[in-house]
């Protein structure tokens, strides 16, 4: 799957549809009990965290997302349209190995079935991650073109 996004309003749509098709895969692993995690690979201004905004409007969240880069992660309660209770960004880029966000308890967040995490990141603390993890690479292609595959 692999798309271009020229505008906010693309990456919007963008977000709905990989919202709609890891809904069905979140459903499909509730009997191993787990999150759904997400990893966002890109380099600096590849879209990452504005993809993760999208994910966030269309999950109900009306208060601006940042990048977590100094809190390393952020909780977002959910109204579960998608099935989720609660949306988990976490920014791995300060962070060393999966140790340090094993400290953090991600163990503990990744039990619950009812969280979608998106790390941006993630190879920082692939360590860590499951093997299941869905990955989605940002690219920059210029001023106003990202392009987002999954992977």
């Amino acid at each position: 799957m692999k798309f271009l996004s020229k505008s906010v309003e693309e990456t919007n749509k963008i977000a709905e549809d990989f919202l709609i098709k890891i809904s069905g895969i979140a459903f499909d692993k509730n009997e191993t009990k787990r999150a759904t995690v997400v990893g966002l690979f890109g380099d600096l201004g590849s879209g990452k965290t504005t993809f993760t905004q999208a994910v966030g409007r269309k999950l109900g969240i009306t208060e601006f997302i940042t990048s977590p880069t100094f809190v390393i992660e952020k909780i977002y309660k959910l109204d579960e349209k998608f099935g989720f209770k609660n949306l988990i960004h976490i920014d791995a880029y300060r962070l060393d190995s999966g140790h340090e966000l094993s400290v953090l308890g991600f163990e503990r967040i990744l039990e619950d079935k009812d969280n979608l995490i998106l790390i941006e990141w993630p190879e920082r603390v692939i360590d860590i991650l499951p093997a299941d993890v869905i990955k989605l690479n940002f690219k920059f292609i210029s001023e106003n073109e990202r392009e987002i595959e999954m992977i």
